[in-house]
């Protein structure tokens, strides 16, 4: 079992500590459950009543709320902060074995550098680079000419395409498919159907990105699909071809960006946001769930879209009021016209 004294976790964080160094820690938890060998912490005002009774062998709090709690206390300036940097001394998914486990098919171009570790039932194409520290689970697919960089994990049964780059430092999660054909079809006008446009450009993906389960970022038509450095995108979300996701935008699940959308840098995107093709994001736009982007957004700030839940009988009424909304603006007018003519 994991263990930290309690004056390392506080050297971890760069906090102030008050109470008993030598405490020895096994793990975190929430106020409500933690008990005398787990850390908690106080990131939000709402929980503060949780303190009274939280048997945590310590708390994090921040400066304001270090005399709410009677036991060891690590005072920081950002509890959430560092509760997410704590996290990561706790992790057990963190394990490395390097070596090529027996079922795995690797190309004989294929460069994998010693201190990989690639898992039963890999296959990695001709010309693949992997460096050094790659973690790959099992079941995961590497293209042809594909190159994962440093300290990368890509975990079980994902599927990277030819050509791929990803940078350092990235997760991967499960059933993700990275590099997939893009949908680009053009209408055949003589035998009717459509004509399928191959897709000639690849995938580009930073540094320090993380990419959730089940998620679809296709290849570019031309140019590549690029993914900035520190972007973070939940399960199941759609980028289309030749996208571009600006430096540390976050995206939550069930996001779906259609083809040619470039959006900057440290934007939000809340769930189940849809934005329409060949339009443009500038820097530090947050986006509220569900909102549907149909126009560029030139200017930073926050938008939304859509309405939110209420009762299906005062739903119903609004919608009939929503469909009446263009002929009471043409009577508005027609009365202001009126009244200017007065």
């Amino acid at each position: 079992m994991t263990s930290y004294t309690l004056r390392e976790i506080a050297d971890a964080l760069s906090a102030r500590l008050e109470g008993n160094a030598g405490l020895l820690i096994t793990g975190i938890a929430g106020l409500g459950r933690a008990e005398n060998d787990q850390v908690s912490f106080l990131a939000q005002s709402r929980f503060r009543s949780l303190l009274a009774d939280c048997n945590a062998g310590a708390v994090i709090l921040g400066e304001a709320d270090g005399h709410l709690f009677a036991g060891n206390k690590l005072i920081v300036d950002d509890p959430y902060f560092a509760y997410a940097t704590l996290s990561h001394l706790f992790d057990k998914s963190l394990t490395h074995n390097p070596g090529v486990h027996p079922s795995a098919v690797v190309a004989e171009s294929a460069q994998v550098d010693s201190s990989a570790e690639v898992g039963p039932n890999v296959v990695i194409g001709e010309r693949v680079v992997i460096e050094s520290g790659v973690k790959l689970g099992p079941g995961v697919v590497i293209g042809a000419g594909a190159h994962i960089g440093d300290g990368s994990r890509v975990l079980a049964n994902v599927s990277i395409y030819h050509d791929v780059i990803i940078g350092h430092s990235c997760v991967i999660h499960s059933n993700t498919v990275i590099g997939s054909d893009g949908f680009g079809y053009a209408p055949d006008r003589v035998q009717g159907g459509w004509r399928k446009i191959h897709q000639l450009g690849s995938v580009q993906i930073g540094n320090r990105v993380e990419i959730g389960a089940s998620t679809a970022i296709d290849r570019g038509a031309l140019n590549d699909t690029v993914i900035g450095n520190g972007v973070i995108i939940d399960n199941q979300v759609h980028i289309a071809h030749n996208c571009v996701i600006g430096d540390n935008t976050a995206i939550a699940g069930n996001c779906g960006f259609a083809g040619s959308t470039v959006v900057g840098k440290n934007c939000t995107f809340a769930g189940a946001v849809g934005v329409a093709g060949h339009l443009e994001i500038t820097d530090n736009v947050h986006i509220s769930g569900m909102t549907m982007v149909t126009k560029s957004i030139l200017e930073p700030g926050s938008y939304s879209s859509g309405t939110s839940a209420m009762p299906s009988r005062e739903w119903r009424k609004n919608a009939v009021r929503f469909n009446q909304l263009n002929d009471l603006a043409s009577r508005v007018k027609a009365l202001e016209n009126n009244n200017d003519k007065t």
